[in-house]
């Protein structure tokens, strides 16, 4: 009987304790299904969202590859306006910058290329737009301007690239011994293959052949960069 009763007893407090505890419990599991469901329905919103970022980027391609600029900024210009939040719209300026270096327009892709140096989710993409940009610089007569962009930096795996444009800028600047220093420099750490050494090799030769002895001993020997030496893409 005493077991009984404790039994009953055990079972009634359990009641109780239900009757006071129970509503916050179910509170409780609502708000986890809740979240739970809203985590759900966000991740199939920006699955959403970076799919239709990607049909719009393709099309954007297309046009672009068929010679229809008109409607390529349309799509990019659209990209960059609803789904800016994803690397398609960083990789529709570097696109839009492309177009207008090869139709002249140097300032415009001056511009795009800085919003995605500047700007970018993904680091990489940043640091190609900032070669990039060190390019259009040196075509804009502005060879300075590229070096400061090229030396803000630590490029890391693309230092090899960033030696190339570097020296490309002395060299506009007429400073031939430093372009030449900068080529022997992006051929030394070039042991990934980034750059065509072959191509390097002949623009080394053909630089150290005019350069006066003097000068050329004194860049043989210059002491390495240091590891976390600045440059890419």
């Amino acid at each position: 009987m005493d077991a009984y009763l404790d039994e009953r007893e055990r079972w009634e407090a359990l009641l109780g304790w239900l009757r006071t505890n129970g509503p916050a419990i179910l509170a409780g599991v609502a708000i986890a299904a809740l979240g739970y469901a809203g985590l759900r329905w966000w991740d199939g919103r920006l699955n959403g969202r970076d799919m239709a970022a990607s049909v719009l980027y393709e099309r954007m391609e297309s046009a672009f590859s068929r010679g229809d600029q008109l409607a390529a900024f349309a799509a990019a210009g659209r990209l960059e306006r609803d789904y800016g939040a994803t690397p398609y719209a960083d990789q529709a300026r570097l696109a839009s910058a492309a177009a207008f270096v090869q139709t002249g327009h140097l300032k415009r892709a001056a511009a795009e290329l800085a919003v995605v140096m500047n700007h970018a989710h993904d680091p990489l993409l940043s640091l190609i737009a900032r070669l990039r940009l060190a390019r259009v610089q040196i075509a804009l007569h502005q060879p300075q301007e590229a070096l400061d962009t090229l030396d803000a930096v630590n490029p890391g795996a693309f230092a090899p690239r960033y030696d190339v444009v570097r020296g490309d800028a002395y060299y506009a600047m007429g400073n031939k011994s430093e372009a030449l220093a900068q080529y022997r420099l992006a051929r030394a750490s070039n042991s990934g293959g980034e750059i065509d050494s072959q191509l390097l090799g002949l623009e080394i030769s053909e630089l150290a052949a005019n350069q006066p002895r003097a000068h050329s001993a004194a860049h043989q020997t210059r002491p390495s960069p240091p590891v976390a030496r600045p440059g890419i893409h």
